[in-house]
């Protein structure tokens, strides 16, 4: 077997693409309690949204050709023929020369087809002066003109957001099919590992926070996580850890030991889970080249290098991508982005991706992005980041003023 070839960033997307499937099984999930749910299959609407043609202002349904010349200085003339309740069905047709007062939302008459703002007309008596004239079709929404019936709303693969619920409810769903809830297992290795509780150090130990941030990022995809602990780098202890957390996951998360020591099993221990094992050993990355991709029986298992920048970095950018295919949701382009100036000129190896941790500034409103340097071990370099500047392998750096692509922290 030969290991630590490195790949660049973009095979390694295609390979998690190629290699990692969505699970089996799925469940039918209340509406309510369907928040983060992806969708299993997909949603098609049983009926028109809205219902009946309906009125986005307050004012009066009028025939728009009645109101052309309106205007402040020479108002023209309607007659007002009465008022629509809200939720009332507006049964009687507008008559031409007539005006019919609408609240917002409320539903319009026959015949009409646009409504005059409540401030551009004035009722005097029954007579409606109009100070302005409208277009067919304004401060009107149509019957299906949000949701037609018989079409698909949402695909399969849909996650399910607090818009895609409203729209949802909005067809009267009570209940939709979703992929199951899936769960990762966590354990992190290393002889100078220990509990992050634990208060009073011995020289040469460091706390497990990598968890915590990995499980946080986890918890945010909509993901639980089982804690396995800290094993030491053992291969016997380490192997038999795996194994038991293994079968009780979707996904095992190992932390630390993904590099070529003497003393880091984790290659051998992942392809001892099943086959058809490691796919990528080693990303053409800073920070994070270390890093472990395998598939064992169907399972992603995903090695993260040690260091806390680098293990979060890492798992934000191919994590994120394998536990969203994982779930079934349609993860379409790479992590979101958004374009700021960098501050400062940086400097970057071809055949490399490297990512910078940035802090976003907005002046005269533009958004720049200021290189925060550290070390791939120290952690405050993301707590003090508002995200990551992607430089990708073809460039030699970036120059002050440039416009650089940012992947925002969660």
């Amino acid at each position: 077997m030969k290991f630590f070839n490195v790949k660049t960033v973009e095979e390694t997307f295609s390979l998690i693409d190629e290699k990692i499937s969505k699970i089996n099984g799925t469940e039918t999930c209340p509406l309510k309690e369907a928040l983060h749910r992806v969708l299993a299959e997909d949603i098609t609407a049983k009926e028109n949204v809205p219902a009946f043609d309906r009125s986005t202002v307050d004012g009066y349904a009028v025939f728009a050709r009645d109101t052309y010349g309106s205007s402040e200085s020479m108002p023209g003339f309607l007659t007002a023929a009465g008022e629509v309740e809200m939720g009332e069905e507006a049964v009687f047709p507008l008559s031409r020369g007539n005006a019919i007062y609408v609240p917002t939302g409320g539903m319009l008459p026959p015949n009409s087809d646009s409504v005059l703002m409540i401030e551009h007309c004035e009722d005097i008596g029954g007579l409606l002066n109009t100070y302005r004239q409208v277009a067919p079709g304004e401060n009107v929404i149509r019957a299906g003109e949000d949701i037609k019936a018989g079409e698909t709303i949402l695909k399969a693969g849909t996650k399910l957001r607090p818009q895609e619920i409203g729209a949802l409810a909005s067809l009267g769903v009570r209940e939709v099919p979703v992929y199951r809830k899936i769960t990762a297992a966590y354990l992190s290795t290393g002889d100078e590992i220990v509990p992050y509780e634990t208060e009073s150090l011995e020289t040469g130990q460091v706390r497990d926070i990598n968890f915590l941030t990995v499980a946080g990022l986890a918890d945010e995809w909509g993901i639980d996580v089982i804690y396995g602990g800290i094993t030491a780098d053992e291969y016997g202890e380490f192997s038999e850890r795996a194994r038991e957390l293994y079968e009780r996951a979707d996904c095992l998360i190992l932390s630390g030991g993904s590099s070529v020591g003497a003393k880091d099993y984790t290659t051998e221990v992942i392809q001892s889970l099943g086959e058809p094992g490691v796919f990528v050993h080693g990303i053409s990355i800073k920070p994070g080249k270390p890093t472990i991709l395998a598939v064992a029986d169907g399972k992603p298992v995903i090695g993260l290098p040690g260091h806390p920048a680098s293990a979060m970095i890492i798992f934000r950018l191919f994590g994120e991508r394998i536990l969203k295919r994982l779930k079934g949701e349609d993860t379409g382009s790479r992590p979101e982005r958004i374009y700021a100036r960098i501050t400062k000129n940086i400097a970057s190896s071809p055949g490399r991706s490297d990512y910078i941790r940035v802090r976003l500034t907005e002046t005269e409103g533009e958004w720049w992005a200021e290189p925060i340097i550290g070390k791939s071990g120290l952690i405050t370099t993301l707590v003090k980041s508002d995200g990551i500047v992607e430089i990708n392998s073809a460039k030699e750096g970036i120059s002050q003023g440039d416009y650089v692509p940012v992947i925002l922290s969660t």
